[in-house]
């Protein structure tokens, strides 16, 4: 698994952190994304599939 994200398009909405706390995190200034593992473990999958499914400016890309 890959993940990438686009610091443009977050909207720093936070939902990334809630459904996976160890691979996103957000900058304390701004609240915009900050990618913690661009490949996580496979225990951290299906965390990472869920927080981009939940970004609602669909900043976060999954590739499997």
């Amino acid at each position: 698994m890959k993940i990438t994200v686009d610091e443009e398009k977050c909207c720093a909405a936070g939902q990334c952190v809630l459904a996976a706390p160890e691979v996103f995190d957000q900058r304390d200034d701004d609240g915009v994304v900050i990618l913690l593992d661009e490949a996580p473990p496979e225990s951290e999958h299906e965390n990472a599939r869920t927080a981009a499914q939940l970004c609602p400016a669909a900043a976060i890309a999954v590739e499997e």
